[in-house]
């Protein structure tokens, strides 16, 4: 799921789903209806969603409307790599590849929020970089600011 590039919305999130049940089901991990609404969710937007958006649909939907329910769910998903913390907007977005895993690299729009994630912006400099260090990396998150293409091209006016 690369939000900046035209592609089929509908098999990337059924893609996604798909991974994420058999994943649960294979180690036994408990994708219960909240969580597995919430991965919802976030599949269905190419930008960052803060929890509380989420819970608002939750809370519309009959799932709940206490923050402890979307951001179990949130945490569960994030663990468990089928999504990510984007700091910068303190918000959350589906990963792109939970099949694989990666170190994610964001590309974020500053006018629309669209985030792009791109795994080779996180890739084998950093991690050779730290090796030779000796430093071994536990968790790392790189956002690069930008605008989009859409942005770019039709010369939106961002604050």
């Amino acid at each position: 799921m690369r939000s900046f590039e035209i592609h089929d919305h509908d098999h990337c999130v059924d893609t996604a789903l798909n991974i994420a049940k058999e994943r649960c089901a294979a180690e036994k991990l408990q994708l219960t209806p909240t969580r597995l609404r919430v991965l919802e969710i976030l599949l269905h937007q190419h930008r960052a969603i803060g929890a509380y958006e989420i819970l608002a649909q939750l809370d519309a939907e009959g799932l709940g409307s206490q923050p402890p329910v979307a951001y179990r769910a949130l945490d569960f998903l994030v663990k468990q790599g089928f999504a990510h913390k984007i700091e910068k907007l303190n918000a959350f977005v589906a990963c792109s590849q939970p099949a694989v895993a990666h170190r994610p690299g964001f590309l974020i729009c500053r006018c629309c929020d669209k985030v792009a994630e791109e795994p080779s912006l996180a890739d084998a400099r950093v991690s050779d970089t730290a090796l030779s260090a000796g430093f071994e990396i536990e968790s790392a998150v790189i956002e690069i600011e930008g605008l989009c293409i859409e942005c770019k091209e039709h010369g939106e006016k961002c604050a």
